[in-house]
């Protein structure tokens, strides 16, 4: 019989909390998109989880419920927390196994839930899109365009969706290299050429990133971000744009302060439950 937790999960905990799971044997763990953002955790029946008084070392961690189900049962409820949703102005997403079809004026997006990060139904990758959509309204939308750390790909998507056309995506993790490869060919009927991106598994000093973009995207950690962003700004041209998340909204405060005196003008900050992103541009 496998094993799922339903937990109380505050946003700023997921990550640690998430590697925690993986560590003791849950074989996936993920949120709700819907409203309530419920947090899952999965045990197959030979890893028994973990003693629930451990997790105590997470402020504000606790598991609400636990239930059993048979292997028959596995694919269905994997599958119960993740329906089709719009994001942002033009974008309807829709999990792989769903067939509805994408309300008028909305651009169908299909994903895989489960591969890599980028599905959309986390908060910083819809600010993220919004913040995108925002800059195409204002013809602001220029190529070349970067993704640092990009998933499965789905920002970089949504870029050439929105108007771009020269596109590199790229992440450190191995995993995401066939993520993005599976979210391009699942999403080439909406695609307006047969490459929407370019994408890579490497880092930003990849020496073939030799070249200023006129916007970086950016949805990872707060100190990633500050880690990165002197290395980014060597990559970012004058007058272009950056567009950060993965940010907690308690620290919105330090996040627009560094890109502040960075030589970045933050020009707008989103917010949605517990995150936010900002869109800055460099003078």
């Amino acid at each position: 019989m496998h094993t799922r937790w339903l937990m109380k999960m505050p946003p700023d905990q997921e990550d640690a909390v998430t590697d925690w799971l993986l560590e003791r044997g849950a074989s996936a763990t993920y949120r709700d998109a819907d409203p309530s953002m419920s947090f899952y955790a999965y045990f197959p029946p030979n890893a028994a989880p973990p003693d629930v008084e451990e997790l105590s070392v997470f402020d504000g961690v606790s598991v609400i419920s636990a239930e059993r189900f048979a292997d028959e049962d596995w694919l269905a409820r994997s599958r119960e927390g993740f329906g089709a949703f719009d994001v942002g102005r033009v974008f309807f997403i829709r999990p792989l196994w769903n067939e509805e079809p994408a309300p008028p004026g909305r651009i169908p997006l299909v994903i895989n839930p489960g591969l890599a990060f980028g599905t959309g139904g986390h908060e910083t990758t819809r600010l993220c899109m919004g913040l995108l959509e925002d800059l195409a309204l204002e013809k602001k939308l220029n190529d070349p365009v970067l993704d640092i750390g990009s998933g499965t790909g789905i920002l970089a998507f949504a870029a050439h969706l929105l108007g771009a056309d020269d596109i590199t995506a790229f992440d450190i993790d191995p995993d995401c290299g066939p993520a993005m490869t599976e979210f391009i060919q699942m999403n080439s009927a909406a695609a307006r050429h047969a490459t929407p991106f370019s994408p890579f598994i490497g880092t930003l000093e990849n020496p073939r990133l030799n070249r200023k973009y006129n916007l970086l995207l950016a949805n990872i950690l707060l100190e990633t971000i500050q880690e990165l962003l002197p290395l980014m700004l060597q990559k970012l041209a004058t007058n272009g744009y950056l567009i950060v998340s993965g940010i907690l909204a308690d620290r919105q405060d330090e996040a627009l302060l560094n890109l502040a005196v960075s030589g970045l003008k933050p020009i707008k900050a989103t917010q949605e439950g517990g995150w936010i992103a900002i869109l800055a541009r460099y003078n």
